[in-house]
């Protein structure tokens, strides 16, 4: 079941329901009933291929579209500044090297577009919305093809030793065969997650602002939510060289699971909320705008100094105050597959010692608050925060599995310092 119709589940089911989500909003005003309406009318298959036919190879405008930025997000990554940083050594003794510039690059990224559409006039900010069914169809064709050239090369190419192969195709496709896969020293773990996923949420955000204000005019709403969404990913940029260090990197290979869902759910899911607002512009009351942002903000911004204050703890090995103290720290050592031992600390003290994976609450309360402004009529713009949610709560799942099995004892022992995995006093 894990090894093949597992994988052969999701890749059957996410690129269509990424299409159909995008539908939904756009052309069904967000209504799940209308969607359900057409599958009982036309049958399942037949409205998803009148649905998708349309816009599955793309067209002229969605390709030049991603080429010319994957090109720039590509150029960004080698020749912007930035300090150089490693990863966390692999099972196997290889340390990943990366360059710091996430957040020049997230400035460039944002002003170049503004300054492109807005000031220069070189294509209306609209595009990305105009467009975003075809950009959707095609990225989807090339991850797939890309995913591929991900197995392939892991196989018969690796750029590290930390590469293998199950002999079970669909398995290895969907999972990956590299966990550091390079090619002419760009990172493509780093450029699916970071520069392409990432740095296209906030241009999508901005294009759909656009649309509403040619439709109807901006609303206190699609402020609210595009205001919180751009903080948020500033905030990743911010933070880019703790998420390089995070289980997504660490562990997860670079396949159909992460890049697809890089490349493609990102852009269709993540900012489905906002895709909503477009035509539903919602006006909020002042007091109730005041307090979805003050939440949302607030929440964002524990959330970034949660992973800050353990890369603080980590780098300095302990020698530093948390919330005014010394911090609580359990010396954790393992042996990594070549025999050597290391050590790791465990803090559990400060936001670490509310719960093991306390700051993905603040994520999911920030997550939420963008998308209040949708109300209440329609359950699509809450999907996202649904998806998030049961992404977090496995991700801590299996966080803890691993760190059981890499710390043993010196896990348990943390555990029992900080008995709860995210919501202090319940679970």
């Amino acid at each position: 079941m894990r090894k093949t119709w597992g994988p052969l589940f999701l890749i059957l089911l996410c690129p269509p329901a990424a299409i159909l989500m995008w539908y939904t909003n756009a052309e069904l005003h967000g209504s799940l009933s209308s969607l359900l309406q057409l599958f009982k009318e036309s049958g399942v298959l037949t409205t998803l291929h009148k649905i998708w036919s349309p816009v599955f190879f793309g067209s002229a405008t969605a390709w030049t579209i991603i080429a010319y930025f994957a090109a720039s997000q590509l150029i960004l990554m080698r020749f912007i500044p930035g300090k150089p940083f490693e990863g966390p050594i692999t099972p196997t003794g290889n340390i990943p090297r990366y360059k710091a510039n996430g957040v020049a690059c997230f400035l460039i990224t944002i002003t170049g577009f503004c300054v492109a559409s807005f000031g220069l006039g070189l294509f209306p900010a609209t595009i990305l919305y105009d467009h975003l069914g075809e950009l959707i169809g095609a990225l989807n064709v090339f991850s797939l093809v890309f995913c591929l050239f991900l197995y392939l090369k892991g196989r018969f190419h690796p750029s590290s030793s930390d590469s293998s192969v199950s002999g079970n195709f669909l398995f290895d496709f969907y999972w990956g065969t590299e966990l550091y896969p390079r090619v002419a020293k760009w990172d493509l773990k780093m450029f699916t997650n970071c520069r392409f996923g990432m740095m296209s949420w906030p241009l999508l955000l901005l294009s759909y602002a656009a649309k509403q204000q040619e439709l109807f005019g901006l609303t206190n709403g699609m402020i609210i939510a595009v205001s919180l969404q751009l903080l948020y990913v500033g905030k990743f940029f911010l933070w880019e060289t703790g998420y390089l260090r995070s289980l997504d990197i660490m562990h997860d290979r670079a396949g159909f699971y992460i890049c697809w869902g890089c490349l493609v759910w990102v852009p269709a899911v993540y900012t489905s909320p906002t895709l909503y607002l477009v035509q539903h512009p919602f006006e909020l009351s002042t007091l109730s705008a005041f307090l979805i942002f003050f939440v949302g903000a607030s929440s964002i911004i524990i959330n970034y100094l949660a992973d800050r204050q353990r890369q603080k703890v980590r780098a300095s090995k302990g020698s530093c105050k948390v919330w005014g103290k010394m911090p609580k720290l359990t010396k954790a050592t393992y042996v990594t597959t070549q025999g050597e031992t290391k050590q790791n600390l465990l803090l559990s003290s400060g936001w670490w010692g509310i719960a093991r994976h306390f700051h993905y609450l603040p994520e999911i309360v920030g997550a939420l608050c963008w998308s209040l402004p949708a109300l209440y009529n329609n359950f699509l713009p809450y999907f996202y925060v649904v998806f998030l949610t049961a992404l977090l709560i496995d991700r801590s799942v299996r966080d803890d599995k691993r760190c059981r099995m890499k710390y043993g004892t010196a896990w348990t022992s943390h555990c029992k310092k900080v008995p709860y995995r995210i919501i202090p006093y319940l679970w």
